[in-house]
């Protein structure tokens, strides 16, 4: 069963940026749906990849040639196998006033980016390409980024409705072979998983053991959601952390992971300075720490960590397919402020956390991240740290949960189901 193509919301900006620059690249995680994008676009154009090894050996060794029998308008995909074709791409443009005239793809994002920094800056555009958004899954249109605020809440809701089960959905994960119905969902994994390991480990690092980098993935994957610790991933895998480190960046570089960064201020001193490991796609996740089933997932010992991974991925894809980047103004924090809490009845106390805080225009607006459908107003007992803080204003924050509809949880407060992202 061939499935209708999904439209991506990112397509507006894409179309603009082709207009006003004359090249573009698309990154992101190897399958997230780059080449079916760029081919739905830019229908004019000659389409080549360098997944094909004889145009990747033309391009590489002889970039004037391939580009005189591939002439712009073009579409290069997988253009990170054949890096010294850039600068020829460099002069193509510089001798041509016109606009869109190629369109990249790659899926290493930081070899990318130091190629295209160092040899098409200011002639060339970057979007970042995630999974499918819940958005987009559901054929919303909706395209402001997330805030917790009533005026975002009074948008949302003109279109926002909640899916049949949100755990299905985050167990199959955001691929976009995956929304086929008749796609085996550990077939694909398994799949994808050999196919990543083969092809990006390999382009990306000397890694000889390649069975040991599968154990690393999985040791880390059951680390979603946590702050990022090396020595314990180490100990897991039985490699040095030295080593670990090395290759928390090849997953990062090619997209499986976010680290996202604490908040830093020096009015917060008791701060964490540790970034939180999040994986970006939860069906990945489940794969790979052998939770094959929603129901499984719904009621298991991963559920909250993979709910706020789900979460997580959801704001930061609404910020990037509104051409923003994210990591400008998105954190975490954690500190040593004792902070009291009532568990199962009993009043305890913990460490202060703030799941997520978006900074806009001065304003810090905390979000607090729970997978159960009621939650009590002392689980943003922490937001009020942020107001140690003398030249930052908080704004309103919220809880993001299984909740049925959105509401107030307390004076400043949202409660928000996760499908009103």
């Amino acid at each position: 069963m061939e499935i209708k193509y999904i439209h991506r919301s990112i397509e507006r900006k894409l179309r603009a940026d082709a207009q006003n620059f004359k090249a573009i690249l698309v990154t992101g995680a190897r399958q997230v749906g780059k080449s079916t994008l760029l081919r739905k676009l830019f229908t004019g154009y000659k389409y080549v990849t360098l997944d094909d090894p004889f145009l990747e050996h033309q391009a590489r060794n002889d970039g004037d040639l391939f580009l005189t029998l591939n002439p712009p308008p073009l579409v290069i995909d997988e253009v990170q196998y054949a890096p010294e074709l850039f600068r020829h791409i460099k002069m193509h443009c510089d001798a041509s006033d016109g606009r869109g005239l190629f369109c990249l793809s790659g899926s290493q994002q930081f070899p990318l980016m130091k190629g295209i920094s160092e040899t098409l800056s200011g002639r060339i555009a970057i979007i970042e390409l995630d999974g499918l958004s819940l958005r987009e899954i559901q054929r919303d249109a909706f395209s402001l980024p997330f805030q917790p605020t009533l005026e975002y809440v009074q948008e949302r809701a003109k279109s926002a409705r909640a899916p049949r089960n949100l755990w299905e959905i985050i167990h199959r994960g955001s691929y976009p072979e995956l929304q086929n119905p008749d796609m085996e969902w550990s077939a694909y994994y398994g799949n994808y998983v050999k196919t990543y390991l083969e092809r990006d480990v390999r382009a990306l690092s000397a890694v000889q053991d390649l069975d040991c980098f599968q154990r690393f993935i999985i040791a880390t994957a059951a680390r979603t959601g946590e702050v990022l610790n090396y020595a314990k991933i180490a100990n897991d895998v039985g490699k040095d952390a030295v080593t670990i480190k090395h290759w928390i960046s090849i997953l990062e570089a090619s997209g499986l992971i976010y680290l996202l960064e604490p908040y830093a201020n020096n009015a917060l001193k008791r701060a964490v300075k540790t970034p939180k490991l999040y994986f970006r796609d939860t069906g990945l996740v489940c794969y790979l720490t052998r939770w094959l089933s929603a129901e499984a997932l719904a009621y298991g010992a991963m559920n909250g960590h993979v709910f706020e991974t789900f979460v997580i991925s959801e704001i930061l894809k609404s910020y990037a397919n509104s051409g923003q980047d994210y990591r400008h103004f998105v954190s975490y924090y954690r500190g040593r402020d004792k902070m009291k809490q009532k568990i199962n009845g009993e009043v305890v106390e913990e460490d202060g956390e703030i799941g997520l805080v978006i900074e806009t225009d001065g304003m810090l607006h905390p979000i607090e991240i729970k997978q159960n459908s009621n939650v009590s107003a002392t689980a943003t007992a922490a937001f009020q740290i942020l107001d140690k803080i003398p030249d930052r204003k908080r704004g309103m924050g919220a809880v993001i949960c299984n909740c049925p509809h959105p509401g107030m949880l307390r004076e400043n407060v949202l409660q928000l189901p996760a499908w009103y992202i």
